[in-house]
């Protein structure tokens, strides 16, 4: 047998391996993508909800000390607080928070234990390594108001602004993050708030739809 005989019955061998077992073999027809398609094309979008006050961010709060030590933990905690019940309420004509909550927030001085501010969280919300201040206050409803503040060339500014009945709140990474409970038993949803430099304010990145822990009433994150 000549040379290129045999080498072409080595060719032949090790072609007949690579489709016996262990070869590559074809997983079938591959379906076709297809574009979406959308219904109704020919109604209208909705129109659009107008410009709520969260969105209205970043805001300097009016009537709070300037602080130049640029540690916004030197800010008094319940003058931000009333100094933004006021401008809020001047903003939206009307109060913020029904009048026995303010009532309590007006006495927190006075009456600490009534207080419906919560102690006040220090966490870097900006990736600019120094602590905003995010303060909580629940109101009679078991709602809570979830505001967040930092400094501004030493100027007590609002860069979030958010309701919620969580059952948690957290900060990962940089991110603030609320559980919520929902209609559906053993669900929860999970809101996503991070720093968006472009508008200078903690903007809604994500909501999901979460398994609850049933015996912790946490939700918990489905793999």
């Amino acid at each position: 047998m000549t040379s290129l005989a045999l080498a072409a019955t080595g060719i032949v061998a090790l072609m007949g391996g690579c489709t016996g077992s262990g070869g590559p073999r074809s997983a079938g027809p591959t379906s076709a993508a297809s574009a979406p398609v959308r219904l109704w094309p020919d109604r209208k979008p909705a129109p659009q909800p107008e410009r709520g006050r969260g969105e209205n961010l970043p805001a300097a709060v009016p009537g709070v000390p300037r602080v130049p030590s640029g540690d916004i933990r030197k800010a008094p905690l319940l003058t931000v607080v009333k100094a933004q019940v006021d401008a809020g309420s001047a903003l939206d004509g009307g109060p913020q928070f029904d009048s026995a909550t303010e009532s309590r927030i007006n006495a927190c001085a006075d009456a600490p234990d009534h207080c419906p501010v919560r102690k006040p969280q220090y966490q870097d919300l900006t990736g600019d390594g120094k602590p905003e201040l995010i303060v909580g206050i629940e109101a009679l409803d078991d709602s809570l108001a979830l505001w967040v503040f930092t400094l501004r060339h030493g100027v007590v500014t609002r860069i979030m602004d958010a309701g919620a009945t969580p059952l948690s709140v957290e900060v990962a990474n940089g991110d603030l993050i609320l559980r919520e409970p929902t209609g559906t038993p053993g669900y929860a949803t999970r809101t996503v708030y991070e720093w968006d430099p472009r508008t200078q304010a903690m903007t809604l990145r994500a909501m999901e739809f979460d398994e609850a822990d049933s015996t912790t009433s946490a939700p918990k994150r489905t793999p």
